[in-house]
């Protein structure tokens, strides 16, 4: 990422990225449930959000980072990749990239399909308690940005934009969505849920995915130190 580039055009970049993350990976949990209410397609959620993301980090890359995600926002500046004041700038427009995505969700997607998931809204299963809720999302962020760190963020990695992220998200998704919905992203999951005014554990969403993402710092920055 070039140092020269403005914050202005970084911020909206992440902006942008996370506007179409979040509107691919949202709006896809809408679509399956008016194609299928009663079987929505997991298998299409989960590539619709890897697509999105790949599509979206690879966009972004050479202006901002292509973070699309506090979480990964928070792992660069523990890792005194970015700083405070830059990093607050990105979670905000992130946040707000997500909130655009999720009203034009609910303003252009049909309203019965889309209100009966929350209008993608990430959500706990029946199943699923507070804290498995929480182990799972920082499992799978640690999962998410470790990757991102291995295949974006170390210059020694072949260049392969988005492409590992993405397939990580739709892993991920595979094996927790219908748990958690593997949001795995703050801005992902709080979007819609501004949007669609469904807040039910959406704390979940923050902690877990912040916890993993410090995690996954960690261990990046032990494994490539000299």
């Amino acid at each position: 990422m070039a140092k020269n580039i403005s914050l202005g055009k970084k911020l909206t970049a992440e902006f942008v990225g996370t506007l179409l993350f979040v509107f691919v990976g949202a709006g896809s949990v809408v679509a399956t449930q008016f194609l299928s209410p009663n079987y929505p397609s997991l298998i299409v959620i989960a590539f619709a959000n890897g697509l999105g993301l790949a599509l979206a980090i690879s966009v972004a890359l050479d202006v901002s980072g292509g973070h699309i995600n506090p979480a990964v926002t928070i792992a660069a500046w523990f890792s005194k990749m970015i700083s405070t004041y830059e990093a607050a700038c990105y979670i905000v427009a992130q946040v707000l990239g997500a909130v655009v995505a999720g009203a034009l969700i609910v303003s252009l997607f049909p309203t019965a399909a889309g209100s009966a998931v929350y209008y993608g809204t990430p959500t706990l299963s029946h199943s699923t308690n507070i804290l498995q809720g929480i182990g799972l999302e920082a499992i799978m962020t640690f999962f998410l940005v470790f990757v991102i760190f291995e295949t974006i963020v170390n210059k020694r990695a072949p260049r392969l934009g988005g492409l590992m992220a993405g397939l990580t998200v739709v892993a991920d998704v595979l094996a927790g969505g219908v748990f958690t919905g593997a949001a795995m992203n703050p801005a992902r999951a709080i979007g819609p849920a501004i949007a669609s005014m469904h807040f039910a554990n959406w704390y979940v969403y923050w902690i877990g995915p912040i916890v993993g993402a410090v995690i996954a710092a960690l261990i990046y920055n032990y494994v490539t130190s000299k």
